[in-house]
């Protein structure tokens, strides 16, 4: 009897660049009339939406 064939694996996803891969970037908090930055909070990643992956192009 012949041994089975796997399927191909697809090819993985490319990780995002702005977040490397994380879904989660630095944004910059702002206070005051003078909107001075005071710190920076995590936010989702709008290039990916937190998911970590390149967009296929």
């Amino acid at each position: 009897m012949a041994a089975k064939k796997t399927p191909p694996r697809p090819p993985a996803a490319k990780q995002c660049a702005p977040c490397k891969g994380t879904g989660e970037v630095a944004i910059s908090v702002h206070v005051g009339r003078k909107r001075r930055v005071v710190g920076q909070q995590n936010g989702l990643c709008l290039t990916c939406f937190g998911t970590g992956e390149a967009a296929i192009d």
